[in-house]
């Protein structure tokens, strides 16, 4: 179940009104992210809290899916949404790049900063579970494959009793800086690739990757309410990030089977229930199928076909534990195919009380055809007389 939160609104983070444009969302967050950025504020915890809040306000917010579930849940409606789990500044800056200019964004604070130890990237696994067990919530056991650091190396790609040394070409660095006129551009390592290291003499197991496949068995808790496409996350269940670093995260997207009986809008559920024309035309009291087994329905008397009755807090339970859906039931009138002599002579007694015109019983089509034409013929040969 989501729990509450304590954290403060999105659109207050970046000073916004919830109408805000994403071009003034853009705006505002990098402004609070160039005032708070750990460089220009060193020893500053408050300052890396702000920055840290402005990331996660930034990423909602600049989503349109994101902000439209935000902008109804709240915040509960975030849990399970596929928020990134910002580690540090570097991992804020790699995933706004685009906003800062990648490399560019250190030297705003005249500096390059040293890379350090990267987190383990996150893995991503679809989830099928069925709409019952998505209105009840459920415990689901699952099998990742992923990579785990080597044991024999410890992570580190060299042989066992050597050592990974510095990269002579960066000096450790991972990155090597160019000066273009008045600017500098930060590139990847060419010699290690960004490692700021090198391995000499490779571990055997691993063949100096420091990685071997592996399976990890994990359980999945999935709370009551939850939609297709909504996304859970395992925070340290993803790929090992360097020696020192966390691990990346498990996303997991839900897919809800389709049901036999029921169709989902929102938290409603939609079912057809058919029904006979005397429960329609007298009203009945039928059996119809809800999610926690058979109940029971009041159809009032003369019901038309498609007409939908409601048996309320029958659905599905909302995300963020606020209350529950309605079940509504269509109910579709059908008419008999193959009535027995009474049930016939009862209809036929119906239909000449209400002066209704209704086939003969037993005319042949020949029958019809002869009297449809004599009928035609009448009125003209009363002119000719």
């Amino acid at each position: 179940m989501p729990m509450a939160t304590t954290k403060r609104d999105y659109y207050e983070v970046l000073g916004l009104k919830r109408e805000a444009t994403p071009e003034e969302i853009k705006k505002a967050y990098r402004q609070l992210a160039l005032k708070n950025h750990p460089d220009k504020n060193p020893g500053d915890a408050e300052a890396e809290k702000r920055f840290k809040e402005a990331a996660e306000a930034y990423e909602v917010l600049s989503d349109q899916a994101k902000r439209q579930r935000y902008d109804r849940y709240g915040h509960a409606g975030m849990e399970g949404a596929g928020v990134h789990d910002f580690r540090n500044a570097e991992d804020i800056m790699s995933a706004f790049s685009d906003i800062f200019g990648g490399g560019l964004f250190g030297d705003l604070f005249g500096q390059q900063r040293k890379r350090g130890p990267r987190p383990g990237q996150d893995l991503l696994y679809k989830l099928e579970i069925e709409l019952v067990e998505a209105a009840r919530g459920t415990t689901k056991a699952i099998d990742i494959n992923r990579q785990e650091a080597c044991g024999d190396c410890k992570g580190s790609g060299a042989r066992k009793g050597t050592v990974a040394t510095t990269c002579n070409y960066c000096g450790g660095q991972g990155q090597v800086v160019q000066s273009r006129g008045f600017f500098q551009v930060a590139s990847t390592c060419p010699s290690c690739g960004g490692e700021g290291v090198r391995v000499t003499d490779p571990c055997p197991s691993c063949r100096g990757s420091g990685r071997v496949p592996s399976v990890a068995h994990l359980k999945v808790d999935v709370p009551p309410g939850v939609e297709s496409g909504m996304w859970l996350q395992l925070r340290g269940q993803g790929e090992p990030g360097d020696p020192g670093a966390p691990r990346g995260n498990l996303r997991i997207q839900i897919m809800v089977r389709k049901h036999p009986f029921f169709e989902r809008n929102r938290n409603d559920l939609l079912c057809q229930v058919p029904i006979s024309f005397p429960q329609a035309a007298l009203g009945a009291d039928i059996e119809v199928p809800t999610l926690d087994g058979p109940d029971r329905l009041h159809v009032p008397k003369g019901t038309q076909s498609g007409e939908v009755l409601k048996l309320k807090t029958r659905g599905m339970p909302d995300i963020s534990g606020r209350g529950r859906g309605d079940l509504l039931i269509e109910v579709i009138v059908e008419t008999p195919r193959h009535l027995s002599v009474r049930q016939e002579e009862l209809l036929r007694e119906l239909a000449e009380i209400e002066h209704e015109d209704v086939s003969p019983k037993r005319k042949s089509f020949f029958e019809k055809l002869r009297d449809y034409f004599t009928e035609d013929a009448e009125p003209g040969e009363s002119e000719e007389s």
